[in-house]
């Protein structure tokens, strides 16, 4: 019977848990946006208008703010204006430094001719016979490559639960093993504790393991 309890419990809590943390964070991220209203003058706001506040009427904003944005530097002027706009910047010292790693930094995870973010791999770290997924974030290393004299490869090793976090490594290509999972699945694989694993069959790719299950080293 307690078996039997424990059992519907944990099926109830795989419901709502999810549901609950979406629900958490949908609520963080429109309560971040709805903070855009205070571009409007203050006669144009909601509660003064309708008098009530009506959550999720700055996600509206903050689309078209962006939209807006990103039209006016598709253009001549537009880009004249963020180029004066970086050079100011550039002559304020840690405005400067936060300012470049931040635009470098989106440039390379939104971007889709970048090749960072888009390779899922295992390494061996934190010591050899411990495996850990990693993202790839460079392959042309320049000095590194050179001083090194090997074929290297960047990578970024997530922490978990939290993603967003993590060590930067360099790791001789040799020593990677490119996976098939997809950078989405691994995230959640990674924010999942490992829980939720990505399915897989051998035929998927012609390259198999370094060492197959039960083979002697």
């Amino acid at each position: 019977m307690m078996l039997r309890l424990r059992r519907y419990l944990v099926a109830g809590l795989l419901v709502w848990l999810p549901l609950g943390v979406t629900i958490l964070i949908f609520r963080i991220l429109i309560g971040l946006m709805d903070r855009s209203l205070i571009l409007l003058p203050q006669k144009y706001h909601p509660e003064v208008l309708l008098g009530v506040s009506i959550p999720g009427l700055g996600v509206i904003l903050t689309i078209l703010v962006l939209l807006l944005t990103g039209v006016l530097m598709a253009n001549i002027v537009g880009r004249k204006f963020l180029g004066g706009w970086e050079s100011l910047l550039g002559r304020i010292p840690i405005a400067r430094s936060i300012y470049s790693a931040s635009k470098n930094f989106a440039e390379i995870v939104f971007s889709d001719s970048g090749k960072a973010f888009k390779k899922v791999l295992l390494v061996e770290y934190p010591r050899k016979g411990i495996y850990s997924l990693a993202f790839q974030t460079a392959s042309e290393l320049g000095e590194v490559q050179g001083r090194t004299g090997e074929d290297v490869t960047c990578c970024f090793v997530p922490t978990t639960p939290n993603p967003t976090s993590g060590f930067i490594i360099i790791v001789p290509k040799a020593d990677v093993i490119e996976l098939d999972m997809t950078v989405d699945e691994a995230a959640k694989f990674i924010m999942s504790l490992g829980v939720v694993v990505p399915t897989w069959t051998k035929g998927q790719t012609a390259e198999l393991p370094l060492k197959l299950p039960g083979e002697q080293p």
